[in-house]
């Protein structure tokens, strides 16, 4: 039609222009599946294949499409025609804001024919913006598969259970606040999610939920839960923890397959003892045999006494109008004070690597920790709310600063810090109040003195070396401005490094800063210290030379010939009407912008060296670290037991933010591919402060049953931060300027083990498994070898975190009784092989490594997972969807 036309002529306004390419838009199609959510242009795609090609798209039953994509409404509209649709997943987050994050999609209806899809078995909406759940949805009369999580839905419909054949149901983070009584009419829903909503009570029909294995009710408001909940016979897994529970029902001790019950971080003072004492229980974060407060008591004691303790795999927990105190497995703790927030409101946080690209360090700053980030973002709370980061002691800055910086969505700034040490783990910890939500990381700077310049002026000292002032005289500004002073100590030892020349000497480095782009209207006047060993006495004025920089310190002028210099017996003092660098030199030196230049450029690197140690009981394990100079020694020592490996590599120079990369060479590889790895290379970022180390698996083509293998790991650099002076960048150009260093690694000859043979393992034969979907990533049965040879003695624990009941525990120790590896073999493809059909198998597997203590293997675990998406996606850029996602449609199909 001639609307279709104008709407595919749209085509070059979504992305890639793929209209004007029908051949590439056709080979997205193939079999009976479209994935197109990987294209930003993939509605545009659709239009054209449904144009041009109906026949075989009406055929089509597995369709992906992205919710962020502009022509999604007119897409819409066609879907009904696909009447053999058997999966249909329209999700946003395809789309990312400058920090990565994913933005929510389009979606906040569905066209009422879409209820015609008889055919259809699941469905997808989640990172949408559904505030009610299309009406549409209820008339599907095959549906098995739901999910609409991260929405901002409040209700569910009341005739919500006429979805008599759903088996798994994902509502979470969305703004449930109650549940219709007809959800107890789901008779075969296997797997319920509503964790991180705003639940308040559960209806009593909750308990008919017959053949539910796994209920998520976790980071919602309740304060109880109905006694019904002991009626689900079939139950295993039980999420209640961050809630506002102040009693639970002793019957749930007696769910016959029972296996978790997590009551963590609520407000139980006691609970029934059947529970108490089950093994399968967790109870931490509660005021388990506090007394209630008296009424008399003080309303910040009564009312602030819920303490949460948030473990490793959770991220949110949900801050009421009492008000409460947090505390991160990371050592992050927050205090909330009552009246903060008026309604209830569920708090997001994560801890991640700062990347370069948008944690903008200032010169001679240094990183002191991980940036933390709240959601939602910009929140605003009517109290301030109290937070306690744990940063790196910065021992060896001195006469410097540390603040917690924060971004308000616009710009970084720091806040009033106070900085405080633990008593009994001596941990060092910066504290800050804020209003709002956002990122916050915490950094030492050079100290920052300021001031107010008045109409009438004022006078400004440094608190680091107060000889250096500055005067402001009356007259100076029409209107009040803020001026900021720091000072950077410049030893006579760093020079004379620096320069090779013993006779140079500087005066502190002096930054001026102010908050107008208007100059002051009179001269402002600054005094500085006469360089070391320089009087007014011995002064020979032709060796002094005043130097101004630019902010950035990419250049310097000598512009002692361009201001009147006033000499006492220990200061020069001078007038200027605008703030930048200020520098006295007192050299023979002619050139002394370009060497002023080489010496502020050396100021800011690190001199580092780069170690990689092998473990003593597994050599395939090697451990790569870049080190400071003075740290190595002290880091040695505390590896020496657990490690061996070469003497640390000779010294090289690098910048705070510097990226660096670690290739293996001469026959060893990297054993597992890693979202990490750029071109075969692991990639670093350097921060003096942090620990720039990374400990991985190794692995080698060459056949080390008759022989070890001598190789190599070589350390380059990478891209050099933004703010890194240009003649610096310039000179580390070129294939020989890249390379920094190079340590021996030596994998020993290998003994015959299980995991080595390719048929059957001692006996065992299992069916090959993909775990998990496309989008989530798989977990393919090499990979489950791969994880079990990491696994120990630990199995049972992480046996039962799985899932895996005591019984089938036991009965595989038994089976395989001395014989760790067949235990271990059968524990892990025992439990894939009875969640190979749960969608969310994969998640669970890394959360239960991290409950067992066992963070190595679940950071293996999310390595291979999202390096299989970041392969998925690209082998659909490049050859359209092939064949090699068919478990998922034989996935869906049996659903």
């Amino acid at each position: 039609t001639q609307k279709m036309a104008e709407l595919l002529g749209l085509g070059d306004k979504c992305g890639e222009g793929a209209l004007g390419a029908p051949s590439l838009a056709g080979s997205c199609l193939a079999d009976n599946r479209l994935n197109l959510d990987v294209y930003p242009d993939g509605c545009c795609r659709f239009l054209q294949l449904f144009e041009g090609r109906r026949g075989e798209v009406v055929q089509v039953e597995f369709l992906r499409l992205s919710s962020n994509d502009c022509l999604l409404g007119t897409t819409l509209s066609i879907l009904p025609h696909l009447k053999h649709l058997k999966s249909l997943v329209l999700k946003g987050g395809h789309a990312r804001d400058e920090f990565g994050l994913c933005q929510h999609g389009s979606l906040t209806s569905l066209p009422p024919d879409i209820g015609n899809l008889r055919c259809l078995t699941h469905l997808d909406l989640s990172f949408n913006s559904l505030s009610t759940l299309p009406s549409c949805i209820l008339h599907l009369p095959s549906l098995r598969v739901l999910l609409v999580s991260h929405n901002s839905l409040v209700a569910l419909p009341e005739n919500f259970g006429s979805l008599s054949k759903l088996t798994f149901f994902s509502a979470m983070k969305n703004q449930l606040k109650d549940l219709p009584q007809s959800i107890g009419e789901l008779a075969v829903l296997q797997d319920l999610d509503l964790s991180e909503n705003a639940l308040e009570f559960l209806p009593e029909e909750v308990g008919n939920l017959h053949n539910c294995t796994e209920l998520d009710l976790s980071g919602n408001c309740l304060s109880s839960i109905p006694d019904s909940l002991a009626n689900l016979k079939s139950l295993r897994r039980l999420h209640l923890h961050s809630n506002l529970l102040v009693t639970v029902p002793a019957s749930l001790a007696s769910l016959p397959n029972l296996s978790r019950l997590d009551l963590q971080n609520n407000c139980l003072r006691a609970v029934p003892p059947e529970i108490q004492t089950s093994p399968f229980v967790r109870l931490r974060g509660n005021p388990l045999g506090e007394t209630e407060p008296s009424p008399q008591a003080d309303e910040s004691r009564a009312r602030g006494l819920r303490r949460l303790f948030l473990a490793s795999g959770e991220d949110s927990f949900t801050v009421t109008s009492e008000g409460c105190k947090v505390v991160l497995a990371c050592g992050i703790h927050f205090y909330f004070p009552p009246g903060a927030a008026s309604d209830p409101l569920r708090i997001y946080f994560r801890t991640l690597a700062p990347d370069p690209q948008w944690v903008k360090l200032r010169h001679h700053d240094v990183l002191l920790s991980r940036a933390l980030e709240l959601q939602p973002h910009g929140v605003k709370f009517q109290q301030e709310v109290q937070i306690w980061m744990p940063y790196a002691s910065p021992q060896t800055l001195h006469q410097r600063e540390v603040v917690v910086r924060t971004f308000s969505g616009q710009s970084w700034s720091d806040l009033r810090t106070r900085l405080e040490q633990k008593r009994k783990s001596k941990k060092h910890v910066a504290h800050c109040s804020v209003l709002h939500f956002s990122w916050f990381l915490v950094v030492s700077r050079l100290v920052q003195n300021e001031c107010k310049v008045p109409t009438e002026g004022t006078l400004l000292f440094s608190s680091v070396d107060p000889n250096i002032k500055v005067t402001f005289p009356p007259g100076v500004t029409e209107e009040t401005r803020s001026v900021k002073l720091q000072v950077l100590p410049v030893s006579a030892e760093e020079i004379e490094e620096i320069t090779a020349d013993a006779g140079c000497r500087v005066s502190p480095l002096l930054c001026l800063s102010q908050d107008s782009l208007v100059d002051f209207l009179r001269p402002v006047r600054i005094q500085l210290p006469l360089p070391p060993g320089v009087t007014g006495l011995n002064l020979d004025q032709s060796r002094l030379h005043l130097l101004h920089g630019d902010l950035e310190g990419q250049t310097w002028d000598d512009i002692t010939s361009q201001v009147v210099l006033e000499f006492t017996h220990l200061y020069a003092v001078f007038e200027v009407t605008h703030f930048s660098w200020y520098w006295l030199w007192y050299t023979t030196k002619t050139y002394i912008g370009g060497i002023a230049k080489k010496v502020y450029e050396r100021l800011r690197m690190y001199q580092v060296n780069f170690i990689a140690l092998q473990r003593k009981k597994d050599p395939e394990q090697v451990l790569l670290q870049c080190v400071p100079k003075h740290k190595v020694d002290p880091v040695l020592k505390k590896l020496q037991d657990r490690y061996r490996g070469p003497e640390p590599s000779d010294m090289v120079e690098m910048f705070e933010g510097e990226q660096f990369f670690a290739a293996f060479e001469r026959g060893i590889s990297i054993d597992m591919d890693r979202p990490d790895c750029v071109d075969g290379r692991l990639s670093f970022i350097f921060y003096s402060h942090l620990k720039n180390m990374k400990e991985i698996y190794v692995t080698s083509p060459v056949d080390r049953k008759g022989q070890a293998v001598k190789g190599q790991v070589s350390f380059y650099r990478g891209a050099v931060p933004e703010s890194i002076p240009e003649d610096a960048s310039r000179r580390r150009k070129g294939p020989d300027s890249l390379w920094l260093a190079t340590l021996p690694i030596k994998l020993p000859r290998l003994k015959p083990r299980w995991h080595e043979n390719p048929g059957p393992l001692n006996g065992f034969s299992f069916p090959p498994l993909n775990l998990g979907n496309a989008e989530t990533g798989y977990l393919t049965q090499a990979n489950l070898l791969s994880i079990a040879r990491r696994v120990g003695a630990d199995w049972q624990t992480i046996g039962l975190n799985l899932g895996l009941t005591y019984q089938q525990i036991e009965r595989i120790g038994y089976n395989n009784r001395e014989d760790l590896d067949k235990q271990i073999l059968d524990m892990l493809f025992s439990w894939a092989q009875q969640n190979s059909e749960d969608p969310d198998c994969v998640s669970k597997l890394i959360t239960a490594m991290k409950e067992s203590g066992r963070q190595d293997i679940a950071d293996e675990v999310e390595t291979i997972i999202e390096l299989g998406r970041q392969k998925y996606r690209e082998s659909i850029r490049r050859v359209g969807l092939e064949q090699e996602c068919s478990t998922e449609d034989s996935a869906i199909a049996m659903m």
